[in-house]
């Protein structure tokens, strides 16, 4: 079957869209708002991890789950309405009410903790609803065929997220507009979950119970396994090596810009917008001929793109530089994305495609968010200047420095890159001959 459905690509698009709304505010968003609230970005690399872990054991569990039961659509659209419910909890969780609640602790270490929590919550809902539900609900209607083409729109829906969240809210972002700000995305991931229910096709997995419930949880690593599917666990290894680069900058990218640069106000929604608009529609254009082109044709040169908007970006200080150097960060980093998930969805196997969200979480999610933030905080740790914030604390702030080195990370996917082609066309070759 080489086509995808209006009623598919309704569901993927709308659940996709909405999901990567919620997703932009806790990977980003939420970043900004816990060192709003703290002053301290020490709380960056943490809230990431935990976040990271959450989502990984979620994804495990829950893609199982799914699996096991055959079920998609009800884990999506209950999940959405939970994961609604805790992204608009996020307005009351502030200094002031920290302050009010326990006036003889120390108000802003508080939601600090109080905010790392609720992201955790709010990831495992994100998790159950997005990774393991949504993400096998894509691959179960997917083929070789349509692959590519599924991939890239996802790839640009949190790009496009984030264009209208920069583009139409991010004024919201700051002071007390944050109630405003997550009571609307809280309040939209809510009703996309009830219309979810009406909107979602009839599941198309059939319930896998082969194996019992915990083996399958840990289906994913046994040797065997692994050597049954060597193309995804190599395309797995090339997307880690990616993954932690990009991690290395993403969370502190917004504090680089608004609190390091000082871009703000209609100066950060020109300079979002354009970068965002500008890497969407690249990312459309080449994902539009990635199956007729070739994947492994794109991919290196896509990682070659993002190594030198990354170098750019570390040396754009003004405007007209950080615009150009931002789309061809942007545009590499998307690219690269949608070619190495829609290979995943390739080589994940069509029967067990739930038992491996986890797996992928482990690859694309927890190690690198667990690993790449700490290295971002070291690179800017050892060249940044303390200041004294409003609390009265000695801290740094995140600089240019994060950019040089997730370049450099970013290099050391080059090797297993290089491998997965190789093999890849290998396997090819041997399937031709075979089929001869």
């Amino acid at each position: 079957m080489n086509k995808v459905g209006v009623r598919n690509w309704f569901s993927l698009v709308i659940a996709g869209l909405v999901g990567q709304f919620a997703w932009t505010i806790e990977n980003m968003f939420l970043n900004l708002y816990i060192f709003e609230q703290t002053q301290d970005a020490g709380y960056v690399p943490w809230m990431v991890a935990f976040s990271a872990a959450a989502a990984t054991i979620t994804t495990l569990l829950m893609g199982a789950l799914s699996d096991r039961l055959g079920k998609r659509k009800a884990f999506v659209s209950f999940g959405y309405i939970a994961w609604g419910l805790s992204v608009l909890s996020f307005a009351f969780i502030t200094t002031d009410n920290m302050a009010a609640l326990f006036p003889v602790a120390n108000a802003a270490m508080l939601a600090g903790v109080f905010i790392i929590i609720l992201d955790c919550l709010m990831t495992f809902f994100g998790s159950t609803a997005n990774d393991a539900a949504f993400n096998a609900f894509a691959t179960d209607i997917s083929t070789p065929q349509t692959s590519g083409k599924i991939e890239s729109v996802l790839a640009i829906l949190p790009l496009i997220s984030m264009l209208i969240i920069f583009g139409g809210f991010s004024g919201m972002a700051s002071g007390a507009g944050w109630f405003t700000f997550f009571l609307v995305f809280g309040i939209l991931t809510l009703v996309t979950g009830v219309a979810s229910l009406f909107l979602f096709p009839k599941d198309v997995a059939r319930p896998n119970k082969d194996e019992t419930y915990m083996k399958n949880i840990f289906y994913g690593f046994r040797p065997s396994v692994i050597k049954a599917n060597p193309l995804l666990y190599l395309t797995l290894v090339s997307f880690l090596a990616f993954a932690i680069a990009m991690q290395v900058f993403m969370p502190y990218f917004l504090i680089v810009i608004q609190k390091n640069l000082h871009f703000e106000g209609l100066d950060f929604t020109i300079i979002m917008g354009s970068v965002l608009l500008a890497a969407c529609l690249f990312t459309v254009l080449i994902g539009l001929f990635m199956d007729k082109i070739g994947k492994n044709r794109i991919l290196v040169p896509a990682l070659g793109v993002t190594f030198v908007g990354m170098i750019g970006m570390f040396f754009a200080k003004e405007m007209a530089f950080i615009i150009p150097a931002g789309i061809v960060m942007m545009s590499g980093y998307m690219i690269s994305t949608a070619v190495l998930g829609s290979k995943v969805r390739d080589y994940t196997p069509r029967n067990e495609v739930g038992l491996f969200q986890g797996i992928r979480m482990i690859f694309v999610v927890l190690i690198p968010m667990v690993t790449g933030p700490f290295i971002g905080e070291a690179s800017y740790m050892f060249t940044a200047a303390e200041y004294i914030n409003d609390y009265g604390q000695s801290v740094k702030l995140p600089n240019e420095y994060i950019y040089l080195a997730a370049a450099g990370v970013l290099l050391l996917a080059i090797a297993p890159v290089i491998i997965l082609i190789i093999k890849d066309k290998k396997t090819r070759v041997l399937n031709n001959d075979n089929e001869k």
